[in-house]
């Protein structure tokens, strides 16, 4: 017995010596999908209990804490307008004519009846200014050797306090996402596809999300077209560009 014990001490000694540093798959995985800036045109196809709809957008981002976007279609949501700076979120609506700041639990409501939350289109920071890692495994997804990595926030005040992560080996992309509250309660379900290389990065240009506490099928979330570190005109990122 004590020799069957070794052995397996060895081999899973072996095994732990063979999974990488899960903080060197984070800084792979945003060196994918952050950049100093970037515009992209997206779809929102959501999958409602009753009836689908599609939600078209352009937005400008800007590092981590800049963010503006303009609804486009359908013609009820054509002028509404989103601006985040830091940790401000504003929204104009053209049919009020006004500006109204987001906030508090406000945060955690849908986006258009989306299984976005606001929260959810805010959060652009780096994994590895939030999140410790531990590498646990790997499984194969979609034909895929992912590594299966947990994360635990070290950040309080963040939307989701633990992941789990499925991280393709060779593009340092996830293609499948667990999110979790502090209770560990399963919050929110993602799938990454359409991974395409862009600019020297691997990017997906398709992710679907899964609100666990709403009913429906999910959002697909479609990345039209993107640029990456291109110049932005800095009025974009203004109250004033809200009523433009």
């Amino acid at each position: 017995m004590k020799k069957i014990m070794t052995l397996f001490l060895i081999g899973f000694g072996t095994l732990q010596a063979q999974l990488p540093d899960g903080k060197q798959i984070l800084d792979r995985i945003d060196q994918n999908l952050s950049s100093e800036n970037r515009v992209f045109s997206s779809s929102m196809i959501i999958h409602g209990r009753r009836a689908t709809s599609t939600v078209r957008s352009k937005t400008w981002t800007a590092g981590q804490n800049k963010s503006f976007t303009e609804y486009l279609f359908p013609v009820r949501e054509q002028g509404t307008k989103m601006l985040k700076l830091e940790e401000q979120l504003w929204i104009y609506s053209p049919s009020a004519d006004r500006i109204i700041q987001i906030a508090g639990h406000m945060l955690r409501q849908s986006v258009m009846g989306s299984d976005l939350s606001y929260e959810d289109l805010m959060e652009d920071n780096k994994l590895t200014d939030q999140y410790n890692a531990k590498i646990t495994g790997s499984e194969i997804v979609d034909g895929h050797n992912c590594w299966v990595i947990e994360l635990t926030a070290f950040v309080p005040e963040i939307a989701y306090q633990e992941q789990k992560l499925w991280v393709d080996q060779e593009r340092n992309i996830p293609l499948r996402e667990e999110m979790y509250a502090k209770s560990g309660t399963l919050l929110k379900k993602t799938e990454l596809s359409d991974i395409q290389r862009i600019n020297g990065r691997w990017y997906p240009k398709k992710i679907v999300f899964k609100d666990m506490l709403k009913e429906g099928t999910g959002t697909e979330f479609i990345i039209e077209e993107i640029e990456f570190n291109i110049p932005i005109p800095e009025y974009i990122f203004s109250k004033a560009s809200l009523k433009k």
